[in-house]
């Protein structure tokens, strides 16, 4: 054993794996720090959470990964799309966790004026199965605008040309947004531009343009790709106000050609569609400002002569208001009648009417039966809406946010708050009514009770069973009896008496022999 440990000692350097993956790493990046590689992206799907993007560098033959940093990516000219040829220029490195080389991008381009038609032609087709460019989606533009926006460069030749045709054929107010027409830039600065001259309120202080000019002059693809932006075209497609495109010359098209509402071979042809002719307006205003007052002299010329021949026609205002007068007459002298039989047979009804407190008692006796349910009603329906508030509220909160849900609860805190006064009060009131009509109740009970009666010194007589003993006849000699005074009840024994006494006339008012009623001791 101790011969296989000596045999196996060499003289070979050891490392760690963090070692070697550190020595890869280090030559990786001396040899290859800067290059430039063509491939197809494979793999994309967009920015990371991160705001890092990953995918893949592939060819017939090879594939590399591939890495844009949060930084870069906002830097890039052209965003990566799945399928796209591009020239990628970055470094390589390895990923020691993987134990995998990739490349990290610092810029990227497309492959050559084939691969940028080729992106053109996939964002031409996508946003027109998205319905971008639709005519139906195309808005009129108005005929007669009061502010132009134009969207271009201050300082080219566009603006000049724009606004010096504007000047010859139409003056009115043009508000200019200086924006980039040619960079990585130019796509987002036109996009900020088109959505910020929409947001501008009607009576701000900024006038909110009636037609908007995008416009640019000639150039190659590269120099105008920043109006293929997919975002620009959208956001002109999206646009409320009119859009006319103006971008380069006649045979140049971009996406936001497809996209406005009316494309301009040049930004002075733009200017053209955008106004009229203020000469020609004016002249054809003055003849139809002739023709208008001609037509009118004809028109009231001929109702003139209607007139005059309707008024030969007419009657006199006597003869007019002869029958109206009559028959006015007539109607007073009716009325001053029909007055007086009314009057007479309201008071024969009014003579008529009785009034009774039997027929008060009964009436207040109605309303108050009434006004006893409606109350209950109301209680009941008060209740009935203050669970469902409850309810809904509960609902409410459980959509909707904290803060909103809180105002909520204090509203609704203020509603019940209001409610419940209102209950408390109206509780109280009913309490008090119904305490007033216990404590009548009660006092005509004392009255109307027996136990009054025990108080004034008689007694009720009961059998064995509890039963009330009314008539001497029904007590049997040496029965069980019992006497409830007012003060107690008083257990005794019957005895033999002498028999019951005959039936006196309902005229005596009195026996004239007590003794006569018999002894029940």
């Amino acid at each position: 054993m101790s011969d296989f440990f000596s045999e196996s000692k060499s003289n070979v350097i050891e490392y760690t794996v963090s070692e070697i993956s550190g020595a890869l790493k280090r030559a990786v990046e001396d040899q290859f720090g800067h290059v430039r590689v063509r491939g197809e992206i494979s793999g994309y799907r967009g920015p990371h959470s991160s705001g890092h993007a990953y995918f893949s560098l592939k060819d017939d033959r090879a594939r590399i990964e591939a890495v844009v940093w949060k930084g870069t990516m906002s830097r890039l000219k052209f965003r990566p799309e799945e399928g796209m040829e591009v020239i990628a220029t970055g470094k390589l490195t390895t990923y020691p966790g993987s134990s995998k080389y990739q490349i990290v991008i610092d810029n990227l381009e497309p492959a050559g004026a084939g691969a940028l038609m080729a992106l053109l032609e996939e964002r031409k087709r996508r946003l027109a199965a998205e319905g971008v460019f639709d005519s139906e989606r195309k808005r009129p533009l108005p005929y007669m605008p009061l502010v132009l926006g134009v969207i271009t460069s201050p300082t080219g030749a566009v603006i000049r040309d724009i606004i010096h045709r504007i000047t010859d054929r139409f003056p009115l107010h043009v508000v200019v947004w200086p924006v980039r027409v040619q960079g990585e830039t130019s796509g987002a600065e036109v996009t900020a531009a088109v959505q910020g001259f929409n947001a501008l309120p009607p009576d701000g202080p900024v006038a909110r343009p009636d037609i908007l000019i995008v416009a640019r002059g000639g150039g190659s693809l590269e120099d105008l790709w920043g109006f293929n932006d997919e975002a620009l075209a959208r956001a002109v497609a999206a646009s409320d106000i009119p859009v006319i495109s103006a971008v380069g010359h006649e045979t140049d098209w971009t996406l936001v050609d497809l996209a406005a509402d009316v494309r301009a071979p040049t930004p002075t042809g733009a200017a053209e569609i955008a106004v009229p002719v203020k000469a020609d307006l004016e002249a054809n205003l003055a003849s139809l400002s002739a023709r208008l007052k001609g037509c009118m002299s004809r028109h009231f010329e001929r109702k003139r002569q209607v007139l005059r021949a309707a008024s030969r026609a007419l009657p006199s205002p006597d003869q007019l208001l002869a029958l109206p007068r009559r028959h006015f007459d007539e109607v007073t002298s009716r009325l001053t009648r029909a007055l007086t039989v009314s009057t007479e047979r309201k008071r024969a009804r009014l003579s008529a009417i009785r009034l009774s407190p039997a027929t008060l008692d009964r009436r207040i006796a109605d309303v108050r039966r009434t006004t006893d349910r409606d109350l209950a009603r109301a209680f009941a329906a008060l209740r009935a809406m203050m669970r469902e508030q409850r309810v809904r509220l509960d609902r409410t909160a459980q959509r909707i946010g904290p803060q909103p849900l809180m105002r909520q609860h204090k509203q609704a805190g203020e509603r019940l708050a209001a409610l419940e006064r209102r209950l408390d009060q109206s509780t109280v009131l009913r309490l008090e009514r119904l305490r007033g009509r216990v404590t009548q109740a009660d006092r005509l009970l004392s009255t109307l009770s027996h136990q009054s009666i025990l108080e004034r010194g008689f007694a009720l007589v009961e059998d064995a069973e509890g039963k009330l003993v009314k008539r001497a006849a029904e007590v049997a000699p040496h029965a069980a009896l019992s006497l409830r005074f007012a003060d107690g009840t008083v257990g005794v024994t019957a005895g033999e008496g002498a028999p019951p006494p005959k039936p006196q006339p309902k005229s005596a008012s009195k026996p004239k022999d007590p003794g006569a009623q018999g002894s029940l001791f």
